[in-house]
């Protein structure tokens, strides 16, 4: 399990370095767009780290390409069909707090990534993330805090939110219970 982890840390590596190469810009370049450090940069591309969701999304946004390029080695095609048992939790671990699987890769012009978040019974506090995206949830299964702007709300199985990612946020357990997050990422207009 955790070489079949490493492995795809690797090839997510890849892909950002090869967006970002096609892009033609430097480690440095791509970190000072992002808000990130170019250490940061240089360790995703090399597979040693799992970066956060939001980490990733903004990578992305300043490679112009979709989330789901990055997590997935699919081709895009106009049907994407994502049966359950052949999708594998791609990144996270317990230091960031979640694990989260893409569930269709579309093609570079798809203005919606949508992933299943697992938010760890056990995960560390994190910080706040923010990204262009707004941000569609619907809880799948157990409950949630959703920490938005400095305020904290309950979110249980089958209530739904909509926000802009733009604004500090990130999802936290309750009760020291797992949860699952259906997480659609849409890609906001010009505001």
């Amino acid at each position: 399990m955790r070489e079949r982890f490493l492995i795809e840390l690797r090839q997510i590596g890849k892909r950002v370095k090869q967006a970002r190469l096609n892009k033609q810009m430097t480690q440095q370049d791509l970190a000072e767009k992002c808000g990130l450090t170019k250490s940061l940069i240089s360790k995703i591309e090399n597979g040693q780290t799992a970066s956060a969701v939001a980490t990733l999304l903004k990578i992305s946004n300043q490679l112009d390409i979709p989330l789901s390029w990055v997590l997935e080695e699919n081709e895009s095609k106009n049907l994407v069909l994502s049966p359950s048992q052949s999708r594998t939790t791609k990144v996270g671990n317990k230091e960031m707090g979640y694990l989260y699987e893409t569930l269709a890769n579309r093609s570079p012009f798809s203005k919606i990534d949508p992933v299943v978040v697992t938010v760890l019974e056990d995960s560390a506090k994190e910080g706040p993330y923010t990204h262009l995206e707004d941000e569609f949830i619907y809880i799948l299964k157990g409950s949630i805090y959703l920490s938005y702007d400095g305020e904290k709300y309950l979110l249980h199985e089958g209530d739904s939110a909509y926000f802009a990612g733009t604004i500090p946020h990130v999802f936290l357990p309750v009760e020291k219970k797992e949860a699952k997050v259906l997480t659609i990422f849409i890609q906001a207009d010009e505001r």
